[in-house]
């Protein structure tokens, strides 16, 4: 059970830098719409505001391949901890899970967690655009 186990902790290692990138992403989403907002408000250069649109679209994208890279991480820990221990081979390979619709990058993106956050995000951000102009 020990190559299962140290199998499994190499995947999960994977899966929790992949979580960690998410929250990391978020953050920054947020201090630098937030810190663009500020400039365009204090220059009074509503001309380029929707430059700010530009690194909420990036950061979506962004956190939608992380997504989709831990959901594949998932997928693969989820065959190991099914496998015998004859059977163990410490593969990373996750090609095989590319195959389920619900791993793919664009279905990640539109998935219900990051819509949670960016769609919100999205709809606040043309609320401070309507009030500047």
């Amino acid at each position: 059970m020990e190559n299962k186990r140290k199998h499994l902790e190499f995947i999960q290692g994977v899966i929790n830098r992949m979580a960690g990138n998410l929250f990391f992403l978020r953050g920054w989403t947020i201090t630098l719409i937030a810190a663009l907002f500020a400039l365009f408000v204090k220059d009074a250069n509503h001309n380029y505001i929707f430059v700010v649109y530009f690194p909420a679209i990036i950061f979506w994208i962004l956190d939608g391949y992380f997504l989709s890279q831990e959901r594949l991480f998932r997928a693969l820990y989820n065959h190991v901890r099914k496998l015998d221990e004859k059977e163990i081979d410490f593969s990373m390979d996750t090609s095989e899970y590319k195959k389920d619709k619900r791993n793919s990058w664009i279905c990640s993106m539109f998935s219900e967690t990051l819509l949670f956050f960016y769609l919100p995000l999205v709809g606040i951000m043309l609320l401070v655009t309507y009030l500047l102009n």
